[in-house]
């Protein structure tokens, strides 16, 4: 069992992509469990630089969000494979991805919305502070039972900041890109709402809005063809099906902010989100240890039921 820096000992690994590896380690120093995001050494076409990865850290610790995953931590180990690799001390979110409960086909409209309307809260905290996202997708976010948790802000960038990724790698997940993103255009704060569209429409229905069934498939549906419209969901509001839409429109200017996403996704199921004007919206009366991912929390939000309050969150 490794230990970093004689503080974190590293117990299990519990993800692993092309870039780091992320563990779920104990920290002897405050005695408690965090995640450790590891990074790999650098590949062509990576740049896993121990300055970047610093940078990272320092923009994902500023947003202090109950819908982020907080950074506790940065350092470097010199005595893992690959010389000095620098790792991230990441807040442990216990709770199933949102990939895995969609293994089992859409989710009911009403957890679909209440899910999403966090993930836009999350986006309008890293928004208000000039970050970008670029890899919101069903891997990255963590169902709990205080909520959603937005994970790895591993390639968010400053709003604006040209893509200096080598010619032919994409940076990103092919099918949450937004148009744009494929052109190779600066990120902003437009690409992560086309994402989020996208994660709607798969959440709502099961699949994505473009037939592929590879990423080339889907890079040369996606310049050819618009959006398949959402199939009929019985009781979805029109404004929901509309605010998808609208995330999938070919022009950023078209786009909602993450903002007025939260607010239009949260009144839409009754729900409590956090944006960065501080106060909470839509507060309820906790009522007990009710899951908000269960079919039966999903059905009192829609018959005025008191739905729970998750857990106590300063405005």
């Amino acid at each position: 069992m490794r230990t970093l820096d004689g503080r974190y000992r590293l117990e299990q690994r519990i993800g692993i992509g092309g870039m780091s590896e992320v563990w779920r380690a104990h920290d002897a120093v405050l005695d408690r469990p965090v995640a450790v995001k590891v990074m790999s050494p650098g590949q062509e076409g990576q740049d896993t630089s121990v300055e970047r990865i610093r940078a990272e850290a320092r923009s994902a610790a500023r947003l202090v969000h109950p819908n982020v995953a907080s950074v506790h931590d940065f350092g470097t180990c010199s005595t893992l494979p690959g010389g000095n690799v620098p790792y991230i001390v990441m807040e442990l979110a216990e709770g199933e991805t949102l990939a895995a409960h969609l293994r089992a086909g859409p989710l009911d409209w009403r957890i679909a919305v209440r899910v999403c309307a966090e993930v836009s809260a999350a986006l309008a905290a890293a928004h208000a502070h000039g970050i970008v996202h670029r890899d919101v997708k069903p891997a990255n976010v963590i169902l709990t039972p205080a909520g959603v948790k937005v994970l790895d802000f591993g390639i968010a960038t400053p709003s604006g900041t040209p893509d200096r990724s080598p010619e032919g790698i994409v940076v990103g997940t092919p099918a949450y890109l937004a148009p744009e993103q494929l052109e190779r255009a600066p990120a902003t704060p437009a690409a992560d709402m086309y994402a989020l569209g996208v994660l709607l429409y798969y959440c709502l229905s099961g699949r994505l809005p473009y037939e592929a069934g590879t990423t080339t498939q889907l890079f040369g549906a996606r310049r050819r063809e618009a959006p398949r419209p959402l199939p009929e969901i019985d009781g979805l509001p029109p404004e929901v099906a509309e605010l998808c839409a609208r995330c999938l429109a070919d022009d950023p200017a078209e786009r909602p902010t993450s903002l007025v996403a939260a607010l239009l996704l949260a009144e839409a199921v009754d729900a409590r989100v956090y944006v960065p004007m501080g106060q909470p919206l839509a507060p309820r009366q906790r009522v007990g240890p009710v899951s908000p991912w269960t079919r039966r929390a999903a059905t009192e939000a829609t018959e005025a039921a008191p739905l729970p309050d998750w857990s106590t969150r300063a405005g």
